[in-house]
């Protein structure tokens, strides 16, 4: 349905002339950078970068006393004359972490605290146009009791590490200061299979007492119009305006995971009218405002029997963890960056994917859209994990910095189909002060400002912190830095589901190490603090995990921890210090471990493969061999030395298992070839 108010006549017999739209400019490029306290008046502290940075590659050697600092950030930006009176020009900060400062030609402008959210501000009164003007930025990463997270598993690098943007806006515009968010909210109010019911609202700043026409037009995924609706506004004393509409799409085409993620955009225009000069009272300037917005219709719940359904239908959440840093980058990371990890997850088979322990830049998210996978998205509120700290500060300080950084994850990212559940809390303890009356105000305010997601919270111990939240998640880790062994996960599930049986209950971490440079033929039972990781026990820790998961159906959705190796300075084990080897990825991307191609063949059955494991345990002491091959066929052959072993089936799991197998002294080539032609190969050496 189409609505149309006509245009103030007025306009109509004035000569009038469109002025263009919104601008924004990426500020990436061109920065000094000083670190520490002073900047020196000859510059010869700067040195030259450009954004993203991170002062501390450091961390990532391992060393545990990392720099925590204060650094300043400068560059220059020319901003045109004409563009005064007649522009509104904002910063944006997209990710800065922890807490900053900002001054535009020496004034200061205001300040953030909180690394993984964007923020800006109005600079408009501070610029001198028609010149040059110097934007600075003093960044901090020391340790600050009021500011989240406190502790946790992951490195909190210094700097500016997301996009900066210059936003420039007609004086009359959709709103930059609600959280930094768009400034629009579409909301599904409810939904079947003939009508999806939607709220649309905008935000509009702009001069009191001056009006103007507002344009709402959804489109679907072929960019044809399923609903539009002008509105007349006007601005209230304070300048501004909220407007809000109901919009309808018939026949809706759902978002539906990785089976269709179809998305819908909706584009919010603005039309104001001001005097081009004062000696041309008759000459009209239509000032233009636009901004679209992309949104996905859905629905989802966790039914009483713990299952998780998306659309009306069980969806099973094949999940893994994610920390956003890179080998050689650390957080500091490139839309490539995020594309390849994407890709990645995309290749395994995974539909959901929790972004641990902090809101993640908005660019992934928007790909997670696309890609139709399901995102648990989070504010760092971190508990001590293996560190003697409790991650709960109860300062009026430290509370108010949560409440604002759950803000700005919820503004920021309402409109992400994807993203379905807001994470509170990664394992908290009630020792000492206790944090669940405060955790009981953030889930409602969660609620309050966001009732149609639902809210969770990871746990890692008993108490009445696990029922606070909507749903709950329990990071577990028996067969690893747990006692017992990966078969022991069935007896714990099944405790958990009799002892608790109204609890939502998820598995939100679970994992094991594994170096691509240590390998045994034996499957003892490593130590996880040590610095022995071999990939064959990560590889049946996950076997034995994902058989009970898949076959029990106990969890209303499971998240792997993690997808890729990450940094953590206080770690000292594995391969090397410095690095959380649980990824089922290399810390730079480079390689799938063995049980990478165990998920695959599991998950994602449409891209045939055979994968041969241990390929990277090529000296080898045992004659006697057992040969693992993961494929997604129904039969493998395998063949040593051009000597066929034997065929075996599928055991429904994407496993081959070849016992017994002879080896020769000096090199050997194993090859593995499905009946549907697949095919695989790697060399040993029999010492």
């Amino acid at each position: 349905m189409r609505k149309i108010l006509l245009l103030t006549t007025l306009l109509l017999i004035f000569s009038t002339s469109t002025k263009a739209q919104r601008i924004v400019e990426n500020l990436n490029k061109g920065w000094s950078f000083t670190p520490g306290w002073e900047l020196l008046n000859d510059g010869s502290g700067n040195k030259l970068i450009n954004i993203p940075h991170t002062w501390n590659l450091d961390a990532l050697s391992g060393k545990a006393d990392y720099k925590r600092m204060l650094g300043n950030y400068l560059r220059e930006m020319s901003i045109p004359k004409e563009w005064q009176n007649t522009k509104k020009i904002y910063l944006k900060f997209k990710g800065v972490n922890e807490s900053a400062e900002v001054y535009v030609n020496g004034k200061r402008v205001g300040s953030h605290s909180g690394g993984y959210t964007a923020f800006g501000f109005d600079i408009t009164q501070y610029i001198n146009f028609g010149s040059n003007n110097l934007l600075w930025v003093r960044v901090s990463n020391v340790q600050d009791l009021n500011i989240m997270p406190l502790v946790g598993d992951f490195n909190i690098y210094g700097g500016i590490y997301r996009d900066v943007e210059l936003i420039v806006t007609p004086t009359i515009h959709i709103s930059q200061g609600d959280y930094a968010s768009s400034g629009i909210k579409v909301t599904t109010t409810s939904i079947n299979n003939q009508r999806a019911k939607l709220t649309i609202s905008a935000k509009i700043d702009g001069v009191a007492g001056r009006g103007g026409d507002v344009e709402m037009i959804i489109r679907n995924s072929d960019g044809a119009i399923v609903d539009s609706t002008y509105r007349r506004i006007k601005f209230d004393m304070r300048g501004q305006s909220d407007v809000v509409w109901g919009a309808n799409i018939d026949e809706p085409r759902l978002w539906n995971g990785t089976i269709d993620p179809h998305l819908y955009s909706v584009d919010i225009v603005i039309n104001s009218a001001s005097a081009a000069s004062k000696n041309s009272a008759k000459k009209i300037n239509i000032e233009k405002d636009s901004l679209r917005e992309y949104f996905g219709v859905r629905s989802f719940e966790v039914n009483e029997r713990n299952e998780f359904i998306l659309n009306g239908e069980p969806y099973q959440l094949r999940g893994v963890t994610r920390h956003q840093d890179v080998a050689m980058l650390g957080n500091a990371i490139y839309p490539q960056n995020h594309r390849q990890d994407i890709k990645l997850m995309e290749e395994m088979g995974v539909n959901a994917v929790r972004l641990t322990h902090y809101p993640q830049d908005k660019y992934f998210i928007e790909l997670c859209d696309r890609a139709g996978i399901i995102v648990w998205s989070e504010i760092p509120f971190v508990g001590p994990g293996r560190y003697r700290d409790t991650g709960f500060n109860d300062s009026d300080e430290f509370k108010e910095n949560g409440t604002q950084q759950l803000m700005e994850l919820i503004e920021q990212q309402y409109n992400n189909p994807s993203v379905m559940f807001w994470g509170l809390f990664n394992e908290l303890t009630q020792r000492g002060v206790d944090p669940s009356g405060y955790v009981k105000m953030l889930n409602t305010l969660a609620k309050n400002e966001d009732p149609h997601r639902l809210t969770v919270a990871a746990s890692n111990q008993d108490g009445e912190l696990n029922f606070i939240t909507d749903l709950i998640g329990f990071n577990q880790y028996i067969g690893w830095s747990g006692a017992g062994m990966p078969r022991n996960i069935e007896g714990w599930a099944t405790s958990v589901r009799r002892d608790f049986p109204r609890l939502k209950v998820a598995l939100s971490e679970y994992g094991a190490g594994g170096s691509i440079y240590q390998h045994q033929d034996s499957t003892i039972k490593p130590v996880a603090n040590s610095y022995w990781h071999p990939e064959e026990w990560q590889t049946l820790f996950h076997e034995q995990y994902w058989k009970t998961i898949n076959s029990k159906h106990q969890f209303w959705g499971t998240f792997i921890s993690s997808m890729f190796d990450w940094g953590s300075a206080y770690r000292t084990e594995g391969d090397r210090p410095g690095i959380n080897d649980q990824g089922l990825v290399t810390f730079d991307r480079a390689v799938k471990k063995d049980a990478f191609y165990f998920y695959k063949a599991n998950w994602n059955k449409n891209d045939p493969f055979v994968y041969i494991t241990g390929r990277r345990f090529y000296e080898r002491n045992n004659k006697k061999q057992t040969i693992k091959v993961f494929s997604t066929c129904d039969e493998v052959t395998l063949t040593i030395n051009d000597s066929t072993i034997k065929m075996v089936k599928n055991d429904g799991y994407g496993t081959f298992v070849f016992e017994n197998c002879t080896l020769k002294q000096g090199i050997n080539v194993i090859e593995a070839l499905s009946t549907e032609g697949y095919y695989d190969r790697i060399e040993v050496e029999l010492l």
